[in-house]
């Protein structure tokens, strides 16, 4: 699903005017329809609405809905937003229509016109919608401010008032909805930590804009699907053996951290693998060849790893989980890097090192993988104001070094050499657990060495860390998952893609 800018949502609307084509009052007619269709079926039998509208098409959409609901026989009132000046020409004729069939319409101009509510009533927030280029400020400010001190239900349409779409909110007063009922696709905003507490649930709906422009125009961003995860998906071959899904190298554990090592080997092989071999300290050595038998083992180093080994065989290398912080391992890094062309994966610890001396980043090699989570990016890139910044520095720093960098979270962030940005669309809040990230290196290692190129193996590996992660919610609550249940259910992930592409 492609990620639109908010002047790439105006211009699909106006191009889905032209071609359908269809007037512009009657596409809104069409979205409002849909919003009403979605609140009926909520059941908010013998409720009291209370529609919010900006003068903008925002509010022709509070409008056209508070009449669609009077028509079914709920209980309506509507307050404009009221600054002296002429609504736009759809807000115009709906305002129009609603004069019509009720004469429940009130105008704020000030706080004293602030209206007083039961605790029941619904509020629906039609106010300004994906046109806002500023905050809110005055009396909009004020009403916003009024209703977010209001314990009722809040419903936004197209997207919390206040809120801008692709750029950061982070300073504004926003609307803090229940439900965000948006259209067609999702908006940048939806896909940022930075705004979980204004959208609420969001609910796409779909009001059949022009297929032609979303299939023909591009877009910076996309958020993976299951459709695209099909297009990548290799399925096996009757007629293959161990050597046909590579040999993957993990350099990971250390005195007190072998649990890392022994999730992220669990991972990597049950990512389809062929053969796996474990660089790991001699402390650990009893560990994983009891907790990960099909693994190989090399040892270097008592509690900690020293010193490289052979890797000229490995088709793939994932450095990092559990390692430690050791001086060492600038060094390890160094000759890791300065031994294998291939793209590696480097996660948790090693990222850390890396923080500790930048020079290694312009020696890391084209194509790598880094999944950092948002502290250890800050560490290696710099702090960013926000988080529209942090995707635009991920970008950035891709770019510059050739690199991918997969930005650990909800809607995990991948950022490519290209430019292009990816959020991925699986996963939930159970998966924010120890142990999580070094299961998603192993699967993306393992990736790596059955020969996806590396912007497969990241959104690949990405999907399906995340759809196992729903299935073991699924199967023992967020709360009580573990990271070794991401691993057991990988199965579950695999047959859901092969059984999509059937």
């Amino acid at each position: 699903m492609k990620i639109f800018s908010a002047a790439q949502i105006k211009q699909w609307d106006a191009f889905t005017i032209a071609h359908e084509p269809i007037s512009s009052i009657d596409l809104m007619e069409r979205a409002a329809a849909k919003c009403c269709e979605w609140i009926t079926a909520q059941h908010y039998f013998e409720k009291h609405f209370r529609i919010f509208c900006g003068k903008g098409n925002n509010g022709g959409d509070g409008l056209a809905i508070a009449r669609l609901l009077l028509q079914k026989g709920y209980f309506v009132s509507v307050y404009i937003l009221e600054f002296g000046n002429k609504g736009s020409e759809d807000f115009q004729t709906n305002l129009s229509r609603i004069h019509e069939i009720s004469t429940d319409i009130h105008f704020i101009q000030s706080d004293s016109f602030l209206p007083a509510f039961e605790r029941a009533d619904i509020i629906i927030d039609a106010l300004f919608g994906t046109g806002l280029n500023k905050p809110l400020e005055g009396i909009s400010a004020s009403l916003v401010n009024y209703l977010n001190s209001l314990p009722n239900t809040i419903i936004s349409i197209d997207l919390p008032s206040g809120l801008f779409a692709d750029a950061s909110s982070k300073t504004n007063t926003v609307i803090k909805s229940h439900h965000t009922l948006s259209f067609q696709q999702y908006k940048l905003a939806f896909l940022l930590p930075e705004n979980e507490g204004y959208c609420g649930d969001i609910h796409l709906l779909n009001i059949e804009l022009s297929p032609a422009f979303a299939k023909n125009e591009a877009a910076a961003f996309e958020l993976t699907s299951l459709q695209l995860m099909q297009s990548i998906y290799k399925p096996r071959k009757q007629f293959s053996h161990k050597g046909s899904y590579g040999h993957a190298a993990l350099f990971c554990g250390s005195y007190g951290m072998m649990g890392a090592a022994v999730l992220c080997a669990e991972a990597c092989l049950r990512s389809g693998v062929g053969k796996l071999t474990c660089h790991i300290p001699q402390c650990g050595y009893s560990i994983l060849q009891t907790a990960v038998p099909e693994a190989m083992c090399i040892t270097s180093g008592d509690a900690y790893i020293e010193s490289t080994g052979a890797i000229e065989n490995a088709d793939a290398i994932g450095i990092g989980p559990g390692l430690g912080n050791h001086p060492v391992h600038v060094a390890l890094l160094k000759d890791i890097f300065s031994k294998t062309k291939h793209p590696m994966l480097l996660d948790a610890d090693a990222l850390n090192t890396i923080a500790t001396d930048k020079t290694l980043l312009s020696l890391i090699p084209a194509g790598s993988i880094l999944t950092p989570h948002p502290k250890e990016f800050e560490r290696i890139f710099g702090p960013s104001a926000n988080d529209f910044e942090r995707l635009q520095l991920a970008l950035q720093r891709s770019k510059e070094l050739n690199i991918y960098i997969i930005l650990k979270g909800h809607y995990s962030f991948i950022s490519t050499p290209e430019g292009k940005g990816f959020f991925n669309s699986t996963g939930n809040a159970g998966m924010a657990t120890a142990g999580s990230g070094d299961v998603l290196t192993g699967i993306i290692t393992g990736l790596l060495a059955q020969q996806y190129i590396p912007l497969q193996a990241c959104l690949l590996g990405a999907y399906l860390h995340g759809l196992a992660g729903d299935f073991a919610a699924a199967a023992s609550s967020q709360e009580a998952m573990t990271a070794g249940d991401i691993s057991l259910y990988l199965g579950e992930a695999f047959k859901t893609l092969a059984g999509a592409a059937a």
